[in-house]
């Protein structure tokens, strides 16, 4: 759970008073509900706040998956140019889809996405964020089964067929050409996108095999724990102690490495691999933005040709002089709209860098302190727990 405080007054009493405002955001309790196909699992989204447009001090809401993923997809759609956190993955083999694992690893990574989106200084404000920490299940129900139908409006259908006609003609008779920046410090950024998710994900790649490695190395001690007390059973009363011991010191230091192998995935896996699926949350936003330019070039092109086709009707003095001007002051204003666009997806992806940058190296620094923190407090553990025995099988190994 993380705290989230607010810049301004609230417009309640907690300003006046001089408290400052906060909002509380955690999501807890997942439960499976249904069967077969049909089942899923729900989450408690507790939001405490002392800001009056929380209707209360607490607010407790039933939401699954598919309701994080409402939320998601409609700031996606509202706010370009911004890095929106990402969800994690779905689970496609049903075995782990509803395992302890794989539900508490799913329950902490939507406390970090909607945290994340509680402290993003213009994510915040979203009126879709409220909607979904604080509409009841019925309404927040039918709120998301009207807005995600594969056409919310009738005019999708035809704009998308006219969308892939237009694509499909310009392919065909070769019309189609690339339009991209080519900013040297845009294609920089590009470049270290590209290499930073590359190496995340090496990284995190190799954290899951520490996590294997940890896992395997406490089960192969948990066996030899076992065949150390039986060795021990068949041997002297002094020796079979001694060997006794040893087995119970196995299985001892087996408890410590699959609870260090649990830790690993919870708090250095699963946060590496969500900054993996935070770099690839920038990635769509540059496609955002590329769109964006490509749109921007295209409407000024276009804006361009209307303008040389009016004024040839001028010269000609045609009738259809008033029919081309209106028709190119109209082109003109989508085509300024559209640069209006790409310049404020740039001005926020700017934004976002700074923020994003500053956000990774203080979280990521946390992470692998703590990871070098466990690391050596196992190893110390591994230490201590044999040097406990070294005196004993000295004797033995001494006694002739």
């Amino acid at each position: 759970m993380i705290s989230t405080e607010s810049g301004g007054s609230s417009g309640g009493s907690s300003s006046e008073h001089g408290i400052k405002p906060f909002v509380n955001i955690s999501v807890t309790d997942p439960v499976k509900m249904g069967t077969g196909v049909q089942s899923y699992i729900s989450y408690r989204v507790i939001t405490k706040s002392n800001s009056a447009e929380f209707e209360g001090p607490e607010k407790i809401v039933i939401r699954r998956f598919s309701d994080f993923e409402w939320l998601h997809d409609k700031l996606a759609e509202k706010f370009k140019g911004i890095f929106i956190p990402p969800l994690p993955e779905k689970s496609a083999v049903e075995k782990f889809r509803f395992s302890a694992e794989f539900i508490e690893m799913r329950r902490q990574a939507l406390d970090v996405f909607i945290n994340r989106i509680a402290s993003h200084p213009e994510l915040k404000q979203s009126e879709d964020l409220r909607t979904f920490l604080l509409e009841e299940e019925e309404r927040m129900e039918r709120i998301r089964s009207i807005e995600t139908g594969l056409f919310s409006r009738k005019s999708d259908f035809l704009q998308i067929f006219k969308d892939v006609q237009t694509r499909v003609s310009d392919v065909v008779l070769g019309k189609e050409k690339p339009v991209e920046e080519s900013d040297p410090d845009y294609e920089k950024l590009k470049y270290y996108i590209s290499e930073l998710e590359n190496h995340l994900s090496e990284t995190q790649k190799q954290a899951f095999r520490l996590v294997k490695r940890h896992r395997e190395l406490g089960q192969s001690l948990l066996e030899f724990g076992k065949a150390m007390k039986l060795l021990g059973n068949c041997e002297g009363e002094n020796i079979g102690k001694v060997f006794s011991e040893v087995g119970s010191k196995g299985e001892f230091l087996s408890l410590k490495l699959q609870k260090e192998a649990h830790n690993l995935l919870m708090n250095f896996e699963e946060p590496l691999k969500d900054y993996v699926r935070a770099v690839q949350s920038i990635k769509v936003t540059m496609t955002d933005r590329a769109n964006a330019f490509k749109q921007h070039c295209e409407l000024a092109e276009a804006t361009k040709l209307k303008e040389i086709a009016l004024d040839k009707l001028v010269l000609m003095h045609s009738e259809r002089i008033s029919e081309v001007e209106l028709e190119y002051k109209e082109l003109k204003a989508e085509s300024e709209e559209a640069t209006r666009r790409f310049e404020q997806i740039v001005e926020l992806m700017n934004q976002e860098l700074i923020r994003f940058q500053e956000e990774k190296t203080k979280e990521m620094g946390f992470v692998f302190l703590d990871f070098a923190k466990g690391q050596a407090k196992l190893a110390n553990e591994i230490a201590d727990a044999w040097r406990t025995v070294l005196p004993k099988l000295d004797s033995c190994s001494s006694t002739p």
